[in-house]
């Protein structure tokens, strides 16, 4: 096999995600297998992974436990769901995830299959709600600029990045997107809406840029919270499952969101799955009107999904991975520091705990061009690791698991990645002047 299309363009029969036409068909970006945080490439290479998956494989690929707890739910049930019906698979995961996200807060848990669809999940939560407590006026719903909630339509109108938005159709009436860490611009909006919105959903670390919410501006959205009445919504789909210090990011803020949203890490990247954890005030609501909430998807809290959930969340434990992960980002916070410091063109680093970015400037001090990121991610994947396009730059999102010759490998990696596609660019430069 090699690094090299071999099929036309386009007439492949696999049509990837997020994936021009050119890069189709490449067996240099075909992965065979995974072991604890390396990829196997058809091409025959081996790629130290800088992203855990899509920020998902927390405690590294291929992890035993898991495995045999996937492998024994479908011997035991191939298929059982909770459309109309309930399984002990399900309410073992649900009863597990409330004693983890923290039970004298929260009180039920809905399964879902993907991040986006339980964003779109929470929307309909939100809106239910405020029903419920006849106020039918609040279905308006804000997230930050900058955001990503993901690609379902629902989800599509909340992420705060322009996707193509408007190409696709996408109805974004009753969404707002105020900017993040700004109290001025959250406040105006809600002297001039306030009662009319349903949720107000962040991430703790909004999505590809990696910018924190500072204290400041979550102590003004809480506040807020209790003045207007809205749902504080935590999209945890990224930071949760140890990324950030604590098992959730939103542990560490001073009160507890009104719905908790966890995909990606949940299950360590082997099932598609995703839940939306209720506080006890919000189920409460719904369990006094005999209200039944309008949702439901096939996959969701299958016996296979939900005991990789629980097995997920024992592994976790037994590694004491949050703990990993914090040692982890003590070193990178040294490591990415004296990045900035001894290369020219890395700007700064953004981010908390196991979730970064790598912002890189051109010699003149201006952004690194957004159009070449593509270039530089596969200039970094030709030094030898996976790493995530970024604003003006790359992600970083090591496994919490990562060793410290693991990390000394991958920053190794981003820098002669760095310089290799810088040389690449500045070749054809140089012809052109001679």
């Amino acid at each position: 096999m090699n690094d090299t299309t071999t099929t036309p363009p386009g007439h492949h029969p696999l049509w990837p995600s997020l994936t021009a036409p050119r890069d189709q068909g490449r067996d240099d970006t075909c992965a065979v297998s995974a072991h604890g945080v390396r990829v196997r490439f058809a091409d025959g290479r081996e790629l130290l992974d800088g992203s855990s998956g899509l920020w998902n494989t927390n405690i590294g690929y291929g992890n035993e436990a898991i495995a045999a707890a996937a492998a024994e739910a479908l011997r035991e049930a191939s298929y059982l769901s909770v459309f109309r019906y309930e399984n002990t698979h399900a309410r073992r995961a649900a009863e597990a995830l409330v004693e983890a996200a923290g039970p004298d807060h929260y009180g039920r848990v809905l399964f879902s299959t993907s991040g986006g669809a339980a964003n779109d999940l929470v929307m309909k939560v939100a809106r239910h709600y405020h029903a419920l407590r006849d106020e039918p006026r609040r279905k308006v719903v804000v997230g930050l600029r900058g955001s990503y909630h993901g690609l379902t339509f629902g989800s599509f109108a909340l992420t705060g990045d322009d996707l193509g938005q408007q190409l696709y159709g996408v109805d974004q009436r009753f969404v707002r997107h105020v900017a993040p860490n700004d109290p001025a611009e959250l406040n105006a909006l809600m002297a001039r809406q306030g009662a009319q919105i349903a949720a107000v959903v962040v991430e703790p670390v909004l999505g590809s840029g990696a910018v924190p919410l500072t204290e400041e501006y979550l102590a003004e959205l809480l506040r807020l919270r209790r003045e207007h009445g809205f749902l504080l919504v935590a999209d945890e789909v990224a930071t949760g499952f140890g990324r950030t210090g604590s098992l959730f990011a939103s542990q560490q803020w001073a009160e507890q969101p009104d719905l908790l949203v966890s995909s990606k890490g949940l299950t360590n990247g082997t099932s598609a799955a995703a839940v939306v954890i209720a506080s006890r005030q919000v189920a409460q609501a719904f369990t006094d009107a005999g209200a039944m909430l309008t949702h439901g998807e096939t996959q969701a809290g299958t016996p296979v999904t939900c005991a990789t959930i629980t097995a997920t969340l024992d592994e976790m434990r037994r590694l004491d991975a949050v703990a990993l992960g914090r040692r982890l980002a003590q070193r990178l916070d040294t490591e990415l520091d004296a990045l900035v410091a001894g290369h020219p063109r890395v700007a700064a680093t953004t981010g908390l705990g196991c979730f970064r970015s790598v912002r890189l400037c051109d010699p003149d001090g201006t952004p690194f061009p957004q159009d070449q990121v593509h270039a530089l991610v596969r200039a970094i994947r030709d030094a030898g690791a996976i790493v995530h396009p970024g604003v003006n730059g790359i992600q970083l999102f090591p496994a919490l698991t990562y060793t410290d010759a693991e990390l000394t490998e991958l920053l190794a990696a981003v820098t002669a990645g760095l310089d290799l596609h810088l040389a690449r660019t500045a070749a054809p430069a140089a012809e052109a002047l001679a």
